[in-house]
């Protein structure tokens, strides 16, 4: 049985998220698959993690910085590439002899796996999946053999950090099969199970990841404000930001949801501010999407991507929300994004048929050196 072994990281949901639902299609193949979280490997990755959490709740001025900062370099910084070296060893240390591949879908794992890749001492092909819309540099790295994008625009942006464009492919997003098209009869029942079949407007589910991070208090009064939708509010790992909309009275307030797809199946649409999983989730679910008070960074990059895409509308002050909301629940553009999205994570070839397909030239290329000697 030929392994395939992908490094995510436990970063929020996102990265594990499409790590699992590739899992999920190489598994079905008959593969085996092996996950490691890279945070695990790398020195003080934990650390690392938290820091990031902190500065992205705390002080999302100073992260924007970074993010810029990083965006115009070419490479790490001094500190990353010291903090990547020394990871090196242990994801070698990862990947069995009976490997065929390794993914990455966090971009730090991306780094290390190309780079063994380029100098020699990985001989396997290297896969990485984009989990965000937008392209950050740092997921691009010399010796990786292929790069997975969820769009067109995700993939014009890879190619301009420097990807040859015969080593980037446009795949069928990585959602899980859990999330599906919902009907008239299991939005009802969804509603029933959540607490919800009372409301009297659209329902606008509101999330901000599984750290519930970014001014989602302040989203949810501005959509309640709005007076076109009623907000549910999904808090994730966040107990203050729940117990704090619980006590400003807001009816429909959640901490973190085991069953997603049914929360999805009895809204009407979804407001978020990160554009990573949940959004490719809730295309598959049919729901249209606005991003809002975007977080920095990656946030404001990945609005930007779906806006240009026409995926997801981004809603960029106050006096704007009222009509976006009422033009995504009763107007034609929530039909249009409707559309979009279910054709988006419903079409195309599948990320495991790339793998497949890279897996078989790479076969047949080792047998030509083969017959060569």
């Amino acid at each position: 049985m030929s392994r395939v072994v992908i490094f995510s990281a436990s970063v929020g949901a996102g990265h594990d998220s499409a790590a699992q639902a590739l899992d999920d299609r190489l598994t079905a193949r008959g593969f085996a698959v092996d996950r490691h979280d890279f945070l695990t490997l790398m020195p003080a990755g934990r650390a690392v993690c938290g820091s990031y959490r902190r500065i992205i709740t705390h002080a999302p001025a100073l992260y924007q910085c970074i993010y810029s900062r990083t965006e115009r370099a070419a490479r790490p910084g001094l500190v990353q590439r010291h903090l990547l070296r020394a990871a090196e060893q242990a994801v070698l240390a990862a990947i069995p002899a009976d490997a065929v591949a390794a993914v990455a879908t966090y971009p730090l794992a991306a780094q290390v796996l190309g780079r063994l890749r380029a100098s020699g001492r990985l001989a396997v092909p290297v896969v990485v999946t984009f989990t965000d819309f937008s392209v950050h540099p740092l997921w691009i790295a010399p010796g990786v053999d292929l790069y997975l994008a969820p769009h067109a625009v995700t993939a014009a942006q890879a190619v301009a950090h420097g990807v040859d464009a015969d080593r980037v492919a446009v795949a069928r997003p990585l959602v899980s099969a859990r999330f599906g098209q919902r009907s008239a009869a299991s939005r009802a029942a969804a509603r029933d199970q959540f607490g919800l079949s009372g409301a009297d407007k659209p329902l606008a589910l509101l999330l901000g990841g599984s750290w519930g991070v970014g001014d989602i208090e302040g989203t949810a009064r501005d959509l309640a404000a709005s007076g076109v939708v009623t907000p549910v509010v999904v808090c994730g790992r966040n107990e203050v930001l729940r117990g704090r909309l619980r006590a400003a009275g807001f009816p429909h307030v959640f901490g973190w949801v085991g069953d997603m797809p049914t929360l999805m199946a009895a809204c009407d649409v979804m407001v978020q501010n990160a554009g990573a999983s949940s959004t490719l989730e809730a295309f598959a679910t049919g729901l249209p999407v606005a991003t809002y008070r975007s977080l920095v960074g990656h946030g404001r990059t990945n609005a930007a991507v779906l806006d240009e895409a026409g995926l997801a509308v981004w809603v960029r002050s106050q006096g704007e929300l009222a009509g976006a909301m009422w033009e995504l629940t009763s107007g034609v553009r929530g039909r249009r994004q409707h559309n979009a999205g279910l054709a988006m994570v419903g079409g195309g070839v599948e990320p495991d048929e790339f793998i497949v397909e890279l897996l078989a030239g790479t076969a047949a290329g080792n047998a030509v050196e083969a017959v060569a000697v």
